[in-house]
């Protein structure tokens, strides 16, 4: 399977499987000179990792990060680094159905035809919601690289569920507060609301999408390459990369289509000595080239395809129309584990064009003790 490597200078390379071995990423091309270890990157994994709430698959899957490659004493040394979690709590058993019988909503059809019958069906395989596992590695090497160096910071939070919307979400309480519910909604007014709907829905044997808000503060000005690497580009292939993301808007998104231009565009002035916009409908990007504004973005997610309910699909042995029952441990609802997915997505994207830019170098200049031995 080709693409499964995203970025040019900080190369990601996803591997492994839903129910196969392991899964896991290669990183080239990150600087020699960060500080890392396994607990960097543990943290992030666990606020991803199945089995922590009622509203989650009930798949118990330890998530025990280990670094294999690419530091040395403590520090990264420029060489690929290659991480990976051990797969312990998969059950294929369920899976032995969708052989003939492919899934509504999924990718079992399609990817039968395009391999031949040869991908691994098992857990969805490479098109599981398990591979964005790989992608929190990447996006807690490149999140510490981003804030280590520039000072760049991602948030990601849950703003709805189902009809369920929060209130408009300052930033500060976003950092304080997105973690302090499953849900990973900072209004904790909306988040029980957004939990008992998912209940509700998971009783009624059906599933529920939402919306995730990513901010991303702390950019210099001109990250981006045109045309077609624009730094909206990048982050919306990113971003479309991960499973059941349907919908990705920045700014005043299509709300902004609704204006007339001198209610959309963002006007300059001087705060701080520093040159800024009185507004942020642009969302932090003019032209495809971060302007030094946050950049904000909206992302959608479709309902989780696996249900409970009876649903109608075609027996490929007979091409006839047949029922189906989704059996095996699955999300009413994803939206509530994607924030530090979403989070990791993007510090990958901004870290590979931060390298490409020049804004960070091959080897980094911030202080450790490797630098000051006598300290």
């Amino acid at each position: 399977m080709v693409g499964s490597v995203i970025g040019e200078r900080f190369a990601c390379l996803s591997f492994g499987e839903s129910h196969g071995r392991c899964v896991g990423m290669v990183i080239d091309g990150c600087p020699a000179g960060l500080q890392l270890n396994e607990g960097d990157i543990q943290p992030l994994l666990d606020l991803r990792k199945p089995g922590q709430s009622i509203i989650s698959t009930q798949r118990k899957e330890e998530d025990r990060v280990e670094i294999l490659s690419g530091v040395f004493e403590g520090f990264t040394t420029g060489a690929p680094i290659c991480m990976l979690i051990w797969n312990r709590d998969s059950d294929s058993r369920s899976y032995e159905e969708i052989i003939s019988k492919p899934r509504p909503g999924h990718s079992d059809y399609p990817a039968k035809v395009k391999y031949s019958g040869y991908a691994d069906y098992r857990g969805g395989g490479r098109f599981s919601g398990r591979l964005t596992a790989s992608f929190i590695m990447a996006g807690a090497v490149a999140q510490k690289l981003l804030y280590s160096t520039l000072g760049i910071e991602i948030t990601a939070y849950t703003v709805q569920i189902g009809q369920i919307k929060a209130n408009e979400i300052d930033l500060e309480n976003a950092k304080k507060n997105r973690y302090a519910n499953d849900i990973r909604c900072p209004d904790l007014t909306a988040a029980d609301k957004m939990r008992e709907i998912i209940l509700q829905t998971k009783r009624e044997g059906d599933s529920l999408g939402g919306v995730v808000e990513c901010i991303c503060t702390g950019l210099p000005v001109g990250l981006g390459e045109p045309i077609f690497s624009s730094l909206e580009s990048d982050i919306s292939k990113a971003v479309f990369s991960i499973p059941a993301v349907k919908a990705i808007e920045f700014g005043s998104g299509f709300l902004g289509s609704e204006k007339k231009g001198s209610e959309n565009n963002d006007l300059f002035t001087i705060k701080n000595n520093k040159i800024v916009t009185k507004t942020n409908n642009a969302g932090g990007i003019l032209g495809g080239l971060s302007n030094g504004m946050p950049i904000k973005m909206r992302i959608g997610f479709k309902p989780a395809s696996s249900i409970s309910r009876t649903q109608s699909t075609i027996d490929l042995s007979s091409l006839s129309e047949v029922d189906i029952n989704v059996a095996g441990r699955h999300d009413p609802c994803v939206v509530p584990r994607a924030p530090p997915v979403v989070e990791s997505i993007v510090a990958a994207v901004i870290a590979d064009h931060a390298l490409r830019s020049g804004f960070i170098g091959p080897v980094l200049k911030i202080w450790s003790k490797k630098q000051n031995p006598k300290n």
